[in-house]
């Protein structure tokens, strides 16, 4: 079982995403590798939100792939290279997670495995037995 919490002694988060994921009891774990903004036949979408929608749209065929749902989620990685996208990342992890809010880390780095990626996202989820 997860409880998502946003505990009063700690800041407030800044977006929709939670301080804290506690998970107790047997259960499975789930942990999807980054994922790109490149379709399942190879080629990379254009642009930042197209890129992030794929990147998101692979992460959670993933999920599905492992027999979790969106309410499985326990946290997001997002690694970003272009300064200013944080606001369209948000729009669309709000969109793809349903109001779904895990714990998350949003990265700002110099770069990915190929200059053309912008965006990287990891889902660690988690599902009682």
């Amino acid at each position: 079982m997860s409880r998502f919490l946003n505990p009063e002694t700690m800041p407030k988060p800044a977006s929709n995403y939670v301080q804290l994921v506690e998970m107790t009891g047997p259960g499975r774990r789930l942990i999807i590798s980054g994922q790109i903004g490149v379709t399942p036949d190879g080629q990379l979408r254009e642009g930042y939100r197209a890129q992030a929608e794929q990147a998101w749209m692979n992460a959670l065929a993933g999920l599905e792939a492992g027999g979790m749902g969106i309410s499985d989620i326990v946290a997001i990685r997002v690694y970003d290279v272009a300064p200013g996208d944080v606001v369209a990342y948000r729009e669309t992890r709000d969109q793809m997670l349903q109001g779904h809010a895990p714990a998350a880390t949003y990265v700002m780095v110099a770069g990915l495995a190929h200059p053309d990626f912008l965006t990287e996202i990891e889902i660690e989820a988690f599902s009682a037995i």
